[in-house]
């Protein structure tokens, strides 16, 4: 399976961090995982001051079978993270390029915004962080899930910061075996929360 999680200035830490983690660890127990951070900038600073580096680039054509977008500064009401990345305009045609192609996309936190500003949440179940639902109510056509995780098939949405482990978790079983998912909580010492 070959996933990229796309990283962003202003992005949240723990939005990008976990699911890297968790599937880093599926794939040390055996999963046939591949896992790129990938940006339009090749260093971005995150919401916290987190510098990333080396990241390797975001290409249209590169076929993933999922994406990962985290989400970051929404709340915060500035031009970053995700409200940047909104106003930029680049990342929503290349969400709809990847899913027209196969790809599961899925988003953790205010990423719902992204996917959401790709068209990819008319007609589906989706979440996000408990302070931003309202405003991802206002686009049309989405159901909003009370939900940590919101599988609609080829579109999984997670709410706020640590549902990203949550989402990750569901990705290796749904990709790989239940029992995989296990092994891999336990080795990181977490339980999954529904």
């Amino acid at each position: 399976m070959r996933t990229a999680i796309i990283v962003f200035p202003g992005v949240e830490e723990m939005d990008f961090v976990a699911p890297f983690e968790v599937l880093s660890a599926a794939r040390r127990l055996g999963a046939d995982l591949e896992i790129s951070l990938t940006g339009l900038e090749p260093e971005i600073t995150a919401f916290h001051g987190m510098r990333v580096t080396g990241l390797a680039p975001l290409r249209a054509e590169d076929p993933y079978d999922a994406v990962i977008v985290p989400g970051g500064a929404w709340l915060s009401g500035g031009n970053t993270g995700v409200r940047r990345a909104v106003a930029e305009g680049c990342l929503a045609p290349m969400l709809r390029d990847f899913h027209e192609r196969g790809a599961v996309i899925a988003s953790i936190c205010t990423g719902a915004f992204l996917l959401a500003e790709a068209g990819l949440l008319t007609g589906r179940r989706a979440t996000t962080h408990h302070s931003a639902k309202a405003d991802l109510t206002r686009y049309e056509g989405v159901e909003l899930a009370n939900e940590r995780v919101a599988d609609s098939g080829d579109i999984v949405t997670a709410g706020g910061v640590t549902s990203g482990l949550d989402l990750a978790l569901w990705l290796v079983e749904r990709f790989f075996d239940r029992e995989l998912a296990r092994q891999t909580e336990s080795y990181l010492e977490y339980e999954r929360r529904s």
